[in-house]
């Protein structure tokens, strides 16, 4: 599946009926498009999996499509969230035909998707961004001029740290060795969607931005952003897929403090290693990653602990359960900034 979750095949899905799948949620993490990291963090898998959970049952009961069907307990059994006495780390799922753009010769051709209608992966992933902190992308795009600021909504420059009247919707490739951002024209182009069907596609975006909002705000967070991931299931419907809402899809901070895997990413920024990876990305973009010599170095066992915590710590919250033995996100968060201001003083 990739470098965070596997995914086991219970029954394949056909060109007419949805199949089913267990989303088996590890402990390992991936930052920069590198895949998985030398190290873990203890039981991010099952927070991730509890929290993602929390969203689709909450989304579902608001009326959203989802493909989430449940998470197995310890005996095999798909239950609801709610009747589970301990964590789970595996996840139901319904599963839909992934059709992979045709690589030729260092670009996409995505023509099959002009024929089909039901029962596969859109290959999209849509972004929100209630926030554009120091540092986005976006800011980075406007410079280059890969993006204009109509064609995000805007009709000045933001600042960084810039809070947004509206959120942004933005758009990028889902199926791509690199991901590459697009124009929402490119998107509907390459999907096979049709104008009515992208206009539901950032209705549903924005309303499950409200809603991961106003759960991030009740435990203290900001949802600063996000990625959704959607598929058109057997009834030709769009339907919210892979997961959501967790500290891996969404951008979350806690009084500015990143409460999100964007602190491996802290770590790592500037290092060797990430400078190598850069440079590799900018000379070839399918191939890059052969052309990065070294590896990442694990992370400082403090840092990782914090992280672990961190996980932890929002399932609880969101959740209103102790499923996971940690202190409350506050203190945790707390014992982060005094680890990156160590780290700093180090660096």
């Amino acid at each position: 599946m990739g470098s965070v979750k596997d995914l086991t095949v219970i029954n394949a899905p056909s060109e007419t009926q949805a199949g089913l799948g267990r989303f088996a949620f590890s402990d390992r993490y991936s930052v920069f498009d590198w895949g998985e990291m030398p190290d873990h963090i203890d039981g991010k898998g099952a927070a991730l999996c509890v929290i993602g959970a929390h969203f689709f049952e909450l989304l579902a009961r608001e009326g959203v499509p989802v493909h989430y069907r449940g998470l197995f307990d310890g005996d095999g059994r798909i239950k609801r969230l709610g009747e589970l006495t301990a964590p789970s780390c595996d996840m139901a799922v319904s599963l839909y035909r992934v059709l992979r753009p045709a690589e030729r010769d260092g670009s996409y051709d995505y023509a099959r998707y002009a024929d089909v209608n039901n029962n596969y992966l859109v290959p999209l992933e849509v972004i929100y961004r209630n926030r554009l902190p120091e540092g986005a992308s976006v800011f980075a795009r406007l410079r280059e001029g890969t993006v204009t600021l109509a064609e995000l909504g805007l009709t000045e420059m933001p600042a960084p740290g810039a809070i947004l009247d509206r959120p942004i919707l933005d758009v990028s490739t889902k199926l791509e060795v690199t991901d590459r951002y697009i124009t929402w024209p490119e998107a509907q182009a390459i999907s096979g969607l049709l104008d009515g069907e992208m206009d539901t596609l950032r209705g549903l975006t924005l309303r499950i931005n409200e809603t991961i909002t106003r759960e991030a705000e009740r435990i203290g967070l900001a949802n600063e952003d996000g990625k959704i991931e959607f598929a058109i299931d057997e009834h030709a419907r769009l339907t919210v897929v892979d997961v959501l809402g967790t500290p891996d899809e969404c951008r979350f901070t806690w009084n500015g403090l990143h409460v999100s895997k964007e602190l491996a990413r802290v770590f790592y920024r500037g290092s060797a290693w990430h400078a190598a990876v850069e440079r590799a990305k900018r000379e070839d973009r399918i191939n890059w990653k052969s052309r990065v010599d070294g590896a990442p170095a694990p992370l400082p066992a403090p840092l990782a602990r914090n992280l672990s915590h961190m996980y932890q710590a929002v399932a609880n919250g969101l959740t209103g359960r102790d499923f996971f033995p940690v202190p409350p996100l506050a203190e945790v968060m707390k014992q982060v900034a005094l680890e990156l201001g160590a780290l700093r003083r180090e660096g």
